[in-house]
């Protein structure tokens, strides 16, 4: 599924939008900045995988610091039949550009 960008992305959740989070930072980093979701460190995904809680189905949106991280849990998501999570462009970065 293609990528959501910081304007689409800020504008759905400024609306009221319900959307699903999921950030893949370390601990740390989501305990120091964070905009909500699920925090699931890219390193502990693939074990956590079961216990996520989102359906397969429903859009889920992955996030961390840049966008690299969270395009490669994008993809293993999808191996693994999640068929419309989508990468936040630019992660957080492109957030907090957007909003100076």
């Amino acid at each position: 599924m293609a990528p959501i960008n910081a304007t689409d992305f800020m504008n759905r959740l400024n609306s009221g939008e319900q959307l699903n989070l999921l950030d893949v930072r370390e601990e740390l980093e989501y305990l120091t900045y964070n905009i909500g979701g699920k925090n699931v460190p890219l390193s502990k995904l693939s074990s956590q995988l079961d216990t996520l809680g989102y359906n397969k189905t429903d859009e889920l949106i992955v996030i961390c610091t840049m966008g690299k991280r969270s395009e490669t849990a994008r993809l293993l998501l999808n191996e693994t039949g999640y068929v419309n999570a989508r990468n936040l462009s630019g992660g957080l970065i492109a957030i907090q550009r957007d909003q100076q």
